[in-house]
């Protein structure tokens, strides 16, 4: 479970954010633990606070978001989470296709902690509302910054557009525990 430096699409370039980092920092049978690391962060447009509560668009402004796909299927997950708190889970059958709201054990808890110049950004996600190990898995997030300049940041992204539910952004790989 190592650090990913994502990649920003060259077709959406942003104004003042030079880095993103996103890893998984922990995993056990009740929590799922994330972070992003945004650096550059100065102009950054950040949603009004929400609370803890499911809702659709969250992409349209600042969002992070994980993608899991199952060893052999077609069908993967989508994670919303944004700064405001809200979130939303996404289950889909195939490629942007069949998609149908994923049912959540609790609402997962979102921590933005922001500096002068860098946000870090936590996410604690109920284990039991994964999809079973072992899966692919791609960490992105949309950035907003001041003046409606977005950019879409990537492990990996296809060549012509940014679209995080391409085969390319599932670029991580997550095994299932071994057992003692």
């Amino acid at each position: 479970m190592g650090t990913f430096e994502l990649l920003p699409h060259p077709a959406n370039p942003p104004k003042a954010v030079s880095k993103i980092e996103a890893r998984i920092i922990g995993l056990d049978e009740h929590w799922m633990t994330l972070r992003w690391r945004v650096e550059g962060a100065q102009v950054l447009v950040l949603p009004p606070f929400a609370g803890k509560r499911r809702a659709d668009g969250l992409w349209q402004t600042t969002c992070f978001e994980m993608f899991v796909k199952p060893e052999g299927g077609e069908g993967y997950a989508e994670f919303n989470f944004s700064p405001s708190q809200s979130w939303a889970a996404y289950d889909f059958s195939g490629y942007r296709d069949g998609m149908a709201e994923r049912t959540a054990p609790r609402a997962p808890v979102c921590t933005p902690r922001r500096g002068q110049s860098v946000l870090i950004f936590d996410v604690a996600l109920p284990a039991p509302g994964l999809p079973a190990l072992p899966f692919a898995y791609g960490l992105t997030a949309v950035i907003e910054e001041e003046g409606g300049v977005k950019s879409y940041w990537a492990m990996a992204h296809r060549a012509d557009r940014p679209d995080f539910h391409d085969a390319s952004c599932f670029s991580a790989r997550l095994a299932a525990p071994s057992a003692t």
